[in-house]
């Protein structure tokens, strides 16, 4: 096996990592195998990969981490913009001694995942990108004013569960700007040309149904987006679609996450 990583550490290790004007909380299992960086949700934390971290086990060095002024520890900073987050992968890299490494990203993370290895081909081994990067105009006037009336209506109690980690550390208007940035960064004309210019396998791992704040078949519309993105890039294709929908993904399939990320590593040049 190819030794992908620079700095190979024996044991687990967390800590903070240093980034810009904040620092970002970290966990990295070390070892020689494989390593595997892990990128949440919008407002998620690293505890969501649980699951398939241990199903994929000790063969893979996995590195999870919380985003800015998420979880517990993750400091709050004065950029959580979508390149904030891109910039933080390289950070938490270079901080880990990581060069090439397996990129599995989930919903938001997703799209960091595709924008990253779109523009590192060369420290890409592969991504996984989990019910997330999809490119479709899904944003208009309409949802935006929806989306920021929705995010005031749950402002009240965030704050409540901030000491848990279940909620970030930002306030009503600060989740409704990344999630409408979110929705600028999904439409095809930005989105197409990051997941064309993709060099190395790419798998998605795609959900059914409804997720938080989606009504109808809204979901599936987005997911059929996909079936362009892999006739114009082989190196793109859907691992598995699953029963669970897009909220229980990691929860109920992770196996099937866990299943694409082997598929990479089996057919890759680090196997």
């Amino acid at each position: 096996m190819q030794n992908t990583a620079n700095n190979s550490t024996d044991s687990i290790w967390t800590g903070m990592v240093t980034v810009e004007d904040t620092a970002l909380a970290v966990t990295d299992t070390g070892g020689s195998g494989i390593p595997v960086i892990y990128l949440n949700g919008q407002f998620a934390t690293q505890g969501y990969w649980n699951r398939v971290v241990e199903d994929l086990g000790p063969g893979f060095r996995h590195i999870t981490f919380d985003e800015r002024a998420r979880g517990k520890k993750s400091k709050e900073s004065a950029d959580y913009s979508f390149e904030a987050c891109v910039r933080d992968v390289d950070a938490v890299l270079a901080a880990r001694g990581v060069d090439r490494v397996l990129v599995v990203g989930w919903s938001y993370g997703a799209f960091v995942a595709a924008h990253w290895t779109s523009r590192n081909p060369d420290r890409a081994i592969g991504a996984v990108l989990v019910d997330g990067a999809q490119p479709h105009d899904w944003l208009d006037d309409a949802m935006e004013q929806q989306i920021r009336k929705l995010f005031k209506r749950i402002g009240w109690f965030a704050p409540l569960l901030r000491p848990t980690g279940l909620t970030p550390r930002l306030n009503a208007g600060q989740m409704a700007d990344c999630n409408i940035e979110l929705g600028k960064v999904a439409r095809k004309s930005n989105l197409g040309p990051v997941l064309d210019k993709i060099t190395v396998p790419t798998r998605y791992v795609v959900a059914s149904g409804t997720s938080f704040g989606s009504k109808g078949d809204e979901q599936e519309l987005i997911r059929a987006s996909l079936d362009a993105v892999i006739v114009r890039n082989p190196n793109i294709e859907i691992s598995a679609k699953v029963a669970s929908n897009h909220d229980a993904i990691l929860k109920k399939d992770f196996r099937a996450v866990a299943d694409a990320a082997r598929g990479i590593t089996a057919t890759s040049d680090v196997a």
